[in-house]
């Protein structure tokens, strides 16, 4: 990690390719690669554990059962089919270039059983599934940067995405409730569940080692009682919580009584609403475990379809016991233990002895990653595959004669579809159709593309995570509050404005997300708290009078401690913690006895898919790893001049880690108002830059290029560490401050014709077309138009670097079928170049049938292109301005842009004031300064700094200078503020979206033009653009544009009755050889003397079908027409 940036030219390894990966963007990728490595490593061994055989019964009454016992993903290879390859391996770019899906051989090892007797098992392959890029089965996984340039990828490539069909996408992280804790809410749509359910619960979250989910709600009823909600396949229903206790142990009635009230002996309402929750289940005549086992077992045998139809009501309840209620834990005492400290936690809550936590609080939540969210998909397809195999079986059974054996189940599992197909929908479009749900609020918006429009843009993909589409409808602004506890989580500047704001965040920069923690150490846990003092759950040394807490580790009930030790045991914990002997991700989270306040007790966290992040331990002086829960009970301090001795007990690392990484690239943002910052996290993603550097290898659909980037002169040191001078995004511009000629006004800016000749902020747009051929047809030019010769190459391809022109030769091709060649012409209008032309092979067909056309548009400013600088002032160009007309230095510079200094004292961005003395300053004196935030203070200003700088080179202390008209030659008699300023241009260029026609095609049914500038649609005319005119009188021009020019029609109307469709026009008709002439009439009121024709807009005449429709006649008040 670098301390203060440095020229990137000046460095000894420029132009040198980098022995090791840079650990500041890898970094980027490791919450998605990290988690489908834990998938390949362990998750798929547990989704086999796990997953449910599959039950059917035959129709001579033979008993199936089908059962998983291997799933295997394989590296992307070249088919075995496919001979004469000297290396089998497919690597991503491939992939990209061919519009391939990059993805591995997904296959299964499946046993199955008859009538109890075990069968040979059977190895299925279930098709291609998509690989994450640099995970451990992708061919990139352990390269070095010489070897990655090697295969077609930037030295710095993280990984992290799929390639599906030549696009890259990125499966979102999403914030989901905090796993296998019980988080006590308040919900009023609880009320509608049922008779006497209150708008208060305890929710838990239960989320087992193979990323299965099922949310376990304990509902408080007005009539003292509580129930519990278990679900199947979105079926919901409710229990009462002390049946469910008696079919998870074996014990009496007393012995329940006892664990329930234990630490609540002298509370009358609490132990009252327990003997009565037991005696409800006595009056239904449960008295024992069995009577409770198969009452429950009778009650939800139809809800659950998956099981067989010979399970007994036992063997149903133990279904329920173990994969709906709190499928996390493994034995039913654990879960009798949760239970109990949740029914606690529930009357406490209700009674005001504790308060209500917040869902939406980012200490209640971690994040579902990218691997899990695979992997419980990949899940789901299989188990639907294992039942439609199932049917497959016995449809084939039902042809007579046909006997169950090895070969018909070999046959019958080949013939079933895979799940290729689905799991690169998944991917293509990032909706997951379950039947369980997979414990998502939504199916849809799950993958979205991985836009490389620049460098920003790509890096804040891999930090995003999203609350969930499902928040974005709801009106209320609680999920997009930003709270106190996301400190140093969430990012409080990236988000964006608009209807997703904060809704999606970004982490912060030095924020991880924990993995499998090793399951040794965690097993060191429990021995360590009962050395530390902890009392077991199930001892006799339970002391009833003492005040103890409950310690749960990974929502299991553990213990208790003693209050008073408990901060001791906490100490002790990190300590261990620290030295290594416990888990690095431990999340240890004490929450001490406060009246009326969070419920307290020692919660422990090893599992995967928390926010972490890096703080300093004073007692020990190194890094501790620290989560969102305990970080609120903490003493933290920022600065080490801010923290109390004896008091406080970590440190930050930096100041600027609250910050994400594109908010740490913004330059001293503290002397920014908090929108500008905000803007610029937005506007630094539409930049125009350099998004790659491997431009022969790319076939995107479309990518924007600034041919002429330049180094920023003032930036923080972030910027190095992620190595962003190799993907430039700006230039550096000279700025004069002046209110010049007007055409300044509103934010607009003047650039300097000349600069503008010289590629001042030259853009370029590439775009790839694949063209396929059909059938036999091969790519040829005709021999016999010679004319095709200057456009096309002897294969019927253009040549790389012509220009093509509107309705001229883009490619050639002779059609076999019909032994002709056939010229497909270009029908774009736009200036237009061939960048590449590349042949898109196959394994199926010797000779390529498709063809990749790489296509580059050129983007020169222009007026209306929109500019920014880094402290969020956008502005459009309003003018090309000659330079000889522009004013000038002493020294005779010209400056290249020309800004109104109107725009400094509402924006507030005080910081792009400092960039403009201080890239002057650089300039001066050959050096780049640090725009690290927090830097400064009020004794040592950045404007003194600077200031000083350019006096020492020379120039005026505050940046001023004097300036001369360059049209007179007269002095200017102000001073002018000039400097260097880094200047963005922005993606959105009026040459994309200017739109303009005479006549088009119209709606059909409203007569109005449509709408869109790729079909040809009208000039858009607004509510804006309608006040404008009515300001300026102009009603004439108003009814022009609003009627005559849009849809305008004549309709005949009745004086009389007011009706417009009532009205029938003139007919003629013929009638034996002669004509008849019907004269218009009304048919309601019968005459036709009365009528007359009006012009209104035909969308006034729809309204009035419509409404007729409805039975709603609608009638106009007509003068004398």
């Amino acid at each position: 990690m670098k301390v203060h940036p440095e020229l990137t030219n000046l460095r000894p390894e420029f132009k040198k390719i980098p022995e090791e990966l840079n650990e500041h963007l890898q970094a980027l990728g490791a919450p998605h690669i990290d988690s489908f490595n834990e998938m390949l490593s362990y998750g798929l061994q547990n989704v086999v554990k796990h997953m449910q055989p599959q039950y059917f019964a035959t129709s001579v009454g033979e008993r199936v059962e089908l059962n998983v016992q291997d799933i295997r993903i394989s590296k992307p290879e070249v088919p075995s089919t496919v001979f004469d390859v000297k290396d089998r391996n497919i690597y991503p770019a491939e992939a990209r270039q061919l519009q391939q899906t990059y993805g591995g051989t997904c296959s299964i090892k499946l046993s199955w059983k008859v009538n109890g007797t075990t069968k040979e098992p059977i190895d299925v392959d279930l098709g291609e599934v998509p690989i994450m890029l640099k995970s451990k089965i992708c061919h990139l996984g352990s390269l070095k940067p010489a070897e990655m340039i090697k295969r077609g990828e930037h030295d710095s490539e993280w990984g992290g995405i799929f390639i599906i069909k030549g696009h890259e996408k990125i499966i979102r992280m999403l914030q989901m409730t905090r796993r296998n804790y019980p988080i006590a809410i308040e919900r009023s749509s609880w009320k509608d569940r049922g008779a006497n359910f209150s708008e208060k619960g305890v929710l838990i979250r239960s989320v087992r080692d193979d990323e299965t989910s099922y949310n376990n709600v304990l509902h408080y009823l007005t009539n003292g009682t509580c129930k519990l909600m278990i679900s199947n396949l979105k079926f919901m229903a409710y229990v009462p919580v002390c049946l469910i206790m008696k079919c998870l142990v074996n014990y009496t009635d007393h012995e329940i009584y006892i664990r329930l009230i234990r630490g609540y002996e002298q509370d009358q309402y609490y132990l009252c609403c327990v003997r009565g929750m037991l005696r409800d289940i006595h009056e239904e005549g449960l008295h024992n475990i069995k009577d409770c086992k198969e009452y429950l077992g009778k009650v939800f045998r139809s809800r659950f379809p998956e099981l067989p139809t010979w399970a007994t009501e036992t063997e149903i309840a133990d279904f329920i016991l173990s994969q709906r209620i709190l499928i996390h834990l493994q034995k039913n005492t654990d879960k009798f233990n949760l239970l109990v400290f949740m029914v606690q936690k529930l009357y406490e809550c209700v009674r005001g002895n504790a308060k209500i936590e917040n869902v939406d609080s980012v200490m209640m939540q971690d994040v579902l990653t990218p691997g899990h969210l695979y992997q419980k998909y990949l899940a789901d397809r299989i188990d639907l595959w294992l039942s439609y195999a199932a049917k497959t079986i016995l449809k084939k059974l039902e042809a007579p004669g046909t006997l169950l054996d090895e070969k018909l189940m070999v046959s019958s599992l080949r013939s079933s579809a895979g799940i290729s197909r689905a799991m690169e929908s998944f991917l293509a479009t990032g909706n997951a159709p379950s039947r369980s749900g997979l414990g998502l609020t939504q199916n849809s918006g799950l993958v979205v593309m991985a836009e490389n429009i620049n460098r920003m843009r790509y890096m804040s993909h891999f930090r995003a995570v999203h609350r969930g589409s499902f928040f974005t409808t709801m009106r209320t602004t609680e999920a997009r509050q930003l709270l106190p506890d996301a400190w140093g989580f969430v990012c409080p500047v990236h988000t964006p404005d608009g209807t997703p704001c904060g809704l999606l965040n970004h982490l912060t920069v030095n924020c991880r997300v924990s993995g499998v923690a090793d399951s040794k150490l965690v097993k060191v846990i429990p021995k360590s708290l009962i050395s530390m003092g902890m009392i077991p759950v199930d001892s006799y040394l339970y002391d009833p009078n003492a005040k103890l807490f409950v310690v749960l580790l990974e929502g299991k009930h553990l213990g208790y401690i003693r209050q008073a030790d408990g901060a001791k045991i906490v100490d002790n914990l990190r300590a261990l913690k620290i030295a290594g002997k416990l888990p690095e991700m431990l999340e240890i989270a004490y929450v001490p006895y406060k009246e009326k306040g969070q419920f307290p007790g020692l919660f422990l966290f090893v599992g995967p898919a928390r926010l972490m992040r890096p703080v300093r331990n004073l007692t020990f002086n190194k890094i501790e790893y620290i989560g969102s829960f305990e970080q609120v009970y903490m003493e933290i301090a920022v600065d080490a001049a801010e923290a109390y001795p004896n008091f406080t007990t970590h440190l930050e690392l930096s100041k600027v880690d609250f910050l994400s990484n594109l908010a740490n690239l913004i330059p001293l943002p503290d002397y920014n108002q908090s929108p500008r910052n905000m803007y610029q996290c937005q506007m630094a993603k539409q930049t125009m830059g350099t998004p790659c550097l491997n431009w022969p290898k790319q076939a995107n659909t479309k990518m924007y290029r600034l041919q002429t980037p330049a180094a920023p002169l003032f930036r923080p040191v972030h910027y190095d560490n992620v190595g962003l001078d190799d993907f430039a995004m700006g230039t550096n511009a000279i700025v004069a401050v002046i209110s010049y000629t007007g055409y300044d006004m509103e934010d607009a800016m003047i650039i300097n014709k000349s600069a503008y000749e010289r590629g001042f902020a030259h853009g370029s747009i590439y775009k790839s077309k694949f063209f396929e051929l059909r059938g036999t047809c091969y790519f040829a030019r005709n021999p016999q138009m010679p004319e095709l010769r200057e456009h096309l190459d002897n294969d019927g391809l253009p040549h790389p670097g012509s220009r093509l022109e509107y309705d001229g030769p883009l490619y050639c091709y002779y059609d076999t079928e019909q032994s002709i060649y056939k010229v497909v012409n270009f029908e774009e209008k736009e200036e237009t170049y061939v960048d590449s032309v590349r042949y898109c092979g196959s394994f199926n067909v010797k000779s390529p049938r498709m063809v990749c056309i790489t296509l580059r548009l050129p983007r020169r400013p222009t007026i209306g292109d929109k500019f920014a600088s880094r402290a969020g002032q956008k502005g459009i160009c309003s003018q090309k301005y000659p330079a000889e007309d522009l004013p000038f230095t002493e020294t005779g510079l010209i400056p290249d842009l020309v800004f109104n200094p109107h725009g400094f004292p509402s924006r507030m961005t005080i910081a792009m004031m400092i960039e403009t003395m201080a890239g002057k300053s650089a300039a001066i004196h050959g050096m780049v300064h640090d725009a690290t935030p927090f830097r400064f203070s009020e004794k040592h200003t950045a404007i003194d700094y600077f200031g000083k700088l350019l006096e020492a080179g020379g120039y005026d202390y505050y940046g001023n200078e004097r300036l001369y008209s360059g049209v007179d030659g007269r002095e200017l008699t102000a001073e002018i503020f000039c400097g260097i300023v880094h200047y963005q241009r922005l993606r959105h260029m009026v040459f994309d979206k200017w739109q303009v026609r005479s006549t088009g095609p119209v709606d059909p049914l409203t007569h109005q033009p449509i709408k869109g500038r790729q079909r040809g649609g009208g000039v858009r005319f607004g509510e804006m653009e309608r006040d404008a005119l009515l300001a300026h009188g102009a009603a004439f021009l108003l009814q022009d544009r609003l009627f005559h020019n849009s849809d305008k029609t004549q309709a005949l109307a009745c004086r009389t009755c007011g009706n417009i469709l009532s009205t029938q026009n003139r007919m003629v008709t013929r009638n034996v050889g002669r004509f008849e002439s019907t004269p218009e009439t009304c048919r309601l009121c019968g005459k036709g003397d009365e009528l007359g024709q009006i012009e209104i807009p035909y969308s006034f005449k729809y309204l009035i079908t419509e409404l007729a429709s409805v039975n709603i006649n609608a009638r106009l008040s007509l003068k004398k027409l």
